[in-house]
């Protein structure tokens, strides 16, 4: 459109003249007077343009309602674009989404995975879905059975390692009922073991600290000198006074105290030191490959020699060859336990039979299986 004075024109392609097709000619443009109206300064247009019906509070209200409308369906669009695109970056990046949906979906998720974790360890305490495996552990010097690790088997579909178990009545508040649990059930089956052997059961610091732990002993019937607390390396220990006046009154019954995984983390060589154990367990990971790491000797020998120094026995856990039984045998160690020696069983006749197959071996003497 151009405008000539007052005039506005529009330019508009027409079909060619009968001359300008004979001549060849380009088409001359043609030009028209706008209909559109062309508002000069200080003029109002006229009505028939619509100009009133565009105006007042009616149309106001339609341009604002139109306007927002417009608005909610933009962030609307962009809103379920964005959730759209964190539940695919989630599926495919494995990133935590921080939109309220999916947030949303993983709170209603860990509230059922909770709820499934309750309902498993309360079944299992109610129902006393557990049993206790021995395992051997045999004198270096004499190759005689000694004693026996008590280690919790729970009965379920499909199988769960025990750790499992134990981690999970943790995060739920059930952790020490489900370790109690464990004691007794341990303690009930340490009747049918011969006895002169030692029961050695696994303990929590924590519940070390339990009242409930002394009615447990007493119900039990054995005597204190045949039962060891291991103390794991399950958590840290913040303040050891408590759990020393603890540990003080359970070993004036009679009872011994051990501490198990030395070597495997920094707690259980701060348990080793503060707590003064009557019996040291040697890590596995310490005791594997034992035969063919210096290192690892090194170590064993230096624990070999604190043992000596504060009066307590070394045991090493996981001897699973003949040269790392013989290693650990040369090392001075005084007892030993794992696969190569016994296997956990819940059978009281293979418990028996440990004691039978200990007299088979040259005694005095190292022991020695083929």
């Amino acid at each position: 459109m151009t405008t000539t004075g007052n005039k506005s024109f529009t330019i508009t392609a027409s079909r060619p003249s009968h001359q300008e097709q004979a001549s060849g000619l380009e088409p001359r443009p043609r030009y028209r007077p706008s209909t559109r109206f062309r508002q000069r300064p200080g003029q109002r247009p006229p009505a028939a343009h619509g100009w009133r019906a565009r105006s007042g509070p009616l149309y106001a209200a339609r341009w604002f309602v139109a306007v927002a409308c417009s608005a909610a369906l933009f962030v609307a669009s962009r809103r379920l674009s964005a959730f759209v695109a964190s539940r695919r970056l989630s599926a495919i990046f494995g990133l935590p989404s921080r939109l309220g949906g999916p947030k949303q979906e993983d709170q209603t998720e860990s509230r059922l995975t909770a709820a499934k974790a309750r309902a498993r360890i309360d079944n299992v305490l109610a129902t006393r879905a557990l049993v206790t495996a021995f395992q051997p552990i045999y004198s270096l010097d004499t190759g005689a059975v000694v004693g026996a690790e008590a280690l919790t088997r729970f009965v379920s579909s499909p199988v769960r390692p025990p750790d499992t178990w134990f981690a999970e009545a943790e995060t739920i508040g059930r952790g020490l009922d489900l370790e109690f649990l464990a004691m007794a059930t341990a303690l009930r089956a340490a009747g049918l073991l011969p006895e002169n052997l030692y029961i050695s059961v696994n303990l929590s610091p924590h519940a070390c600290l339990d009242p409930r732990l002394s009615d447990i002993l007493l119900q039990s019937g054995l005597p204190p000198r045949r039962i060891i607390i291991e103390i794991t390396e399950m958590a840290a220990v913040p303040e050891y006074a408590p759990l020393l006046l603890a540990l003080a009154e359970l070993r004036g019954s009679g009872l011994r105290i051990a501490v198990d995984d030395a070597g495997a983390g920094f707690a259980s060589m701060r348990h080793i030191l503060q707590l003064h154990p009557d019996l040291i367990k040697l890590d596995r990971s310490i005791v594997s490959g034992i035969d063919n790491d210096r290192s690892k000797r090194a170590f064993g020998t230096a624990m070999v020699s604190f043992a000596q120094e504060t009066s307590a026995q070394l045991i090493a856990e996981g001897v699973e060859t003949q040269t790392e039984l013989t290693t650990v045998a040369e090392l001075g160690i005084d007892s030993a336990q794992g696969y190569f020696l016994g296997t956990p069983s819940v059978s009281p006749a293979e418990w028996l039979g440990w004691t039978r197959l200990a007299t088979t071996r040259p005694s005095p003497g190292r022991p020695k299986i083929d």
